[in-house]
C-alpha cells in the first residue's frame, strides 16, 4: 500500500538520465502511449510514473500532457542535465529552477519577447513546496552520499569538487547551446540565469494551464560552450544518473 497520496510523474528526457529508477520500483506496469513508454508503480512508497519524454520543448510537453490528463498526476519532477550560464554554477553542481523560461519565444510586435501568448507570463515559477523538499534531499545527497556513490575515478574525471547547490531561473529552447557567443546573448537577456536545457520551461507552462504543482531539477554537466559535447553521455552515465536516483530517493522521504 501506498504511503504518500502523492502521485508523482517524474520526466527525463534520456534513457541515462532515468537510470536505476524503473528497476527500483516495485510492481510496474507498463504503458505505452504516443510512442512512450510510461511505467506506473511504487517508488520508495511513493504511487509515481517514470517516462522519458525525448528531447525538446514539444516532446516534454506532448509528455507532461499525457502525465497529467491520463494518468492524473498529482506532481510533476523533470530531473535531468544542464548547461551552466553562470561562472558560479560548475559541472557537478545542481540548480533547483525558481523560475524558467523560454528563451526562443518571440511573438513581438503581437506580444512582448519571452511572454508566452495569453498567459500574460514569460517566466513561470516552481512550487515552492516541492523546491524545499527537493532542497534538503539534494543537500542530503551531496553530504552524505556522493563520496560513496561517485567512484573517486569520476570525481576525478570531471573534476566533481565540492559541488554546490543552487535556485534560480532555468532557461530552455529547443537548441542545444553550445558556444561561448551564444550564451553571452542569453546572459544579456536573462541576467539572472543559472541553466540552460530544452524541456523545462515547456512543461512549466503546460503545468501551469492545468493547476499542477512542478519542479524542474538539473545536474550541470558542461558549461555550454564549444565543449559542451565532449564526455556528455559519459556524465550521464556515472554522474547524474546518480544524482537523481539518490536525490529521488531521498525526496521520497520526505513527502508528506
Amino acid at each position: 500500500m501506498d504511503r504518500k497520496p502523492y502521485r508523482l510523474g517524474i520526466i527525463s528526457a534520456l534513457q541515462e538520465e532515468q537510470a536505476g529508477l524503473i528497476t527500483q520500483m516495485r510492481d510496474g506496469k507498463i504503458f505505452t502511449r504516443g510512442k512512450r513508454d510510461y511505467v506506473h508503480g511504487n517508488l520508495w512508497g511513493i504511487d509515481c510514473i517514470c517516462v522519458l519524454s525525448r528531447l525538446g520543448k514539444v516532446a516534454s510537453a506532448a509528455t507532461a500532457a499525457m502525465l497529467i490528463e491520463r494518468f492524473d498526476v498529482s506532481h510533476l519532477l523533470f530531473t535531468g542535465v544542464a548547461g551552466s550560464a553562470d561562472p558560479e554554477v560548475r559541472v557537478g553542481d545542481i540548480v533547483i529552477a525558481s523560475e524558467l523560461v523560454q528563451h526562443d519565444m518571440d511573438t513581438r510586435p503581437l506580444f512582448p519577447r519571452f511572454e508566452i501568448p495569453l498567459t500574460g507570463l514569460s517566466r513561470f515559477p516552481s512550487d515552492a513546496q516541492i523546491n524545499r523538499y527537493l532542497l534538503e534531499a539534494a543537500t542530503n545527497f551531496l553530504d552524505q552520499d556522493l563520496l560513496t556513490e561517485i567512484s573517486e575515478e569520476n570525481r576525478a574525471n570531471f573534476n566533481l569538487h565540492q559541488p554546490r547547490l543552487h535556485q534560480g531561473l532555468i532557461a530552455s529552447g529547443d537548441e542545444f547551446i553550445a558556444s561561448a557567443s551564444r550564451l553571452q546573448e542569453l546572459k544579456r537577456d536573462f541576467p539572472d540565469l543559472l541553466a540552460v536545457e530544452m524541456e523545462g520551461a515547456a512543461v512549466a507552462q503546460v503545468c501551469h494551464e492545468f493547476g499542477i504543482p512542478f519542479s524542474v531539477i538539473r545536474t550541470i554537466s558542461d558549461n555550454a560552450n564549444e565543449d559542451s559535447a565532449v564526455d556528455f553521455l559519459s556524465f550521464i552515465r556515472h554522474v547524474a544518473s546518480v544524482y537523481a536516483f539518490h536525490t529521488i530517493r531521498r525526496l521520497s522521504a520526505l513527502l508528506p
